[in-house]
């Protein structure tokens, strides 16, 4: 009501040549994921930011919500061989293969810059067994300058042939138990889209006790190379991501948040303000910018700040008010 208020005071002054002067417009725009507050809901996506570095040349990284980091391993990852990334038809294909300088120089080397930026940190766990994952869950558990985990189910499981966790709701299941155990820091499920239906996985999360899901990790995509003849990556297919997921990240979105009642952080193709409003009307309490950081590596920092415009000039008090609006009239998707 007050900012409304205000919104209208300012036409009204403006129309007459007045100036509203030493007067605060209260606005929340702080969002909870579990017991951690952001200060705004704009987070940078997992593999898009690094470890912070190259980004804060650009806006202090204090300035959004969180750094989400590069997935983790417990030793080094040299990434996966040959091609790594290719651009598509609004969008890019990477196969990057969560490369990663692990656990160790992450803590010595990495994270002291970070906590320097004065950034709220969220490390992004990548193992390849549920062993790794409970191991790294615990030692970034331990380690007070990490304010959450997002634990990347999307990763392959090598001792039961390179099946995704994500993919397999018994398996994550095992997974999601063993590692609640252990992490005392707020816990983030990062799902992934290439399941029939991920509203039954982001129950699984809910029930095994996370305190926030992340919807939607890259969808499985491939290039051909028609003078070669052959696949593009070594790999053969790549991680799709960009503007053209983002119909089928929000669908998703709005489909998990009519399922489950904890918080949905929603990510898939986000460029823009009115794009991060789309996700945050269909449900996510906060976002992630991805891809556009490669592209435009200031526009996280420029959504948090649009944010705020659109909630004054639609009189809006409270961010959290927004969160999954777009549900109170309509007809959810099919």
């Amino acid at each position: 009501m007050q900012v409304k208020l205000i919104v209208a005071l300012k036409r009204v002054f403006q129309k007459h040549n007045y100036s509203l002067l030493n007067y605060e417009v209260k606005m929340n725009l702080s969002v909870k994921i579990g017991s951690l507050t952001l200060k705004n809901p704009v987070t940078v996506a997992s593999g898009t930011a690094g470890y912070g570095e190259e980004l804060s040349a650009f806006y202090n990284l204090s300035e959004i919500g969180a750094v989400i980091t590069k997935g983790l391993s417990l030793k080094p990852r040299p990434g996966n061989s040959g091609n790594r990334i290719i651009e598509t038809p609004s969008g890019i294909l990477n196969s990057i293969g969560l490369e990663n300088v692990g656990i160790e120089k992450f803590l010595s080397q990495k994270l002291p810059f970070l906590e320097k930026q004065n950034a709220t940190i969220i490390a992004n766990a990548a193992g390849h067994s549920i062993e790794e994952n409970v191991e790294l869950c615990r030692i970034l558990s331990a380690e007070k300058k990490i304010h959450a985990i997002e634990l990347n189910v999307s990763c392959p499981n090598v001792k039961e042939g390179g099946i995704a966790f994500g993919s397999d709701i018994q398996l994550m299941r095992k997974l999601l138990t063993e590692v609640r155990e252990v992490c005392t820091l707020p816990l983030i499920v990062k799902l992934s889209p290439n399941v029939s239906d991920i509203t039954q996985f982001a129950l699984c999360a809910e029930e095994c006790g996370a305190d926030a899901v992340s919807a939607i990790n890259t969808l499985v995509g491939m290039k051909i190379d028609i003078k070669r003849k052959t696949p593009h990556f070594n790999n053969k297919v790549a991680g799709l991501s960009g503007p053209a997921v983002r119909p089928i990240a929000v669908r998703m979105v709005y489909q998990i948040f009519e399922k489950v009642s904890i918080p949905i952080l929603g990510l898939g193709g986000i460029s823009n303000v009115e794009d991060a409003l789309e996700f945050i009307l269909a449900g996510a309490r906060a976002i992630s910018i991805g891809t556009m950081n490669l592209v435009y590596p200031v526009r996280a920092a420029e959504i948090a700040e649009g944010l705020s415009d659109y909630m004054t000039e639609n009189g809006i008090d409270d961010i959290n008010d927004l969160v999954g609006y777009a549900h109170s009239s309509g007809i959810s998707p099919q």
